[in-house]
């Protein structure tokens, strides 16, 4: 018997019934039963989701990648070190990409092989390279420490490998995960 994420067990922890009066929540499962059913396309192994670059589509994109990731029968350790970095890196173009305006972002999931998945985040911002900025010296206080850089760093530490390139006036981000 297939081994269960143990998405029923995260819901009751996270207070699900909370959520489901949440409007945003409700709008937002909406919005991604929508994309589902429109804006996902496939190609071979490559699933593409566009959006609006808002905070209120991080759960449509996560659960977008989730449901690649349950395919998979992906660890849970795994997948939510992903969800980590998906809310970390549409948090960061929500924020900083086309401010003070919102475009899109482009979510790709590359299934490589059963044990590899490479997730390629694209949009037409401003160029950025978060990869450039130096890691935050973890060693200091939370106090003595520069504001910024420590979301990046994560997913470059959760990660197994993290890429960046401007290319044809769009930020490629990826992140790959072996499973």
């Amino acid at each position: 018997m297939p081994r269960k994420i143990g998405r029923e067990k995260n819901k009751r922890r996270r207070g699900a019934s909370a959520r489901k009066e949440d409007p945003a929540r409700i709008a937002g499962k909406q919005q991604r039963e929508e994309y589902r059913g429109n804006a996902a396309k496939e190609d071979k192994q490559v699933k593409e989701l566009t959006v609006k670059a808002t905070f209120d589509n991080i759960p449509v994109v996560t659960d977008f990648v989730d449901t690649e990731l349950e395919a998979l029968e992906c660890p849970l350790k795994a997948r939510m070190q992903i969800d980590v970095a998906i809310d970390e890196l549409i948090s960061n173009i929500a924020r900083y990409a086309y401010k003070p305006d919102v475009g899109p972002v482009t979510i790709q999931v590359d299934v490589r092989d059963a044990s590899t998945v490479v997730i390629t985040f694209i949009d037409n911002g401003k160029p950025y390279d978060p990869l450039a900025k130096e890691d935050p010296n973890t060693t200091l206080s939370a106090a003595e420490r520069e504001i910024g850089g420590l979301g990046i760093f994560v997913v470059k530490k959760t990660m197994d490998e993290v890429s960046y390139e401007y290319k044809n006036g769009q930020n490629i981000l990826r992140i790959k995960k072996n499973l």
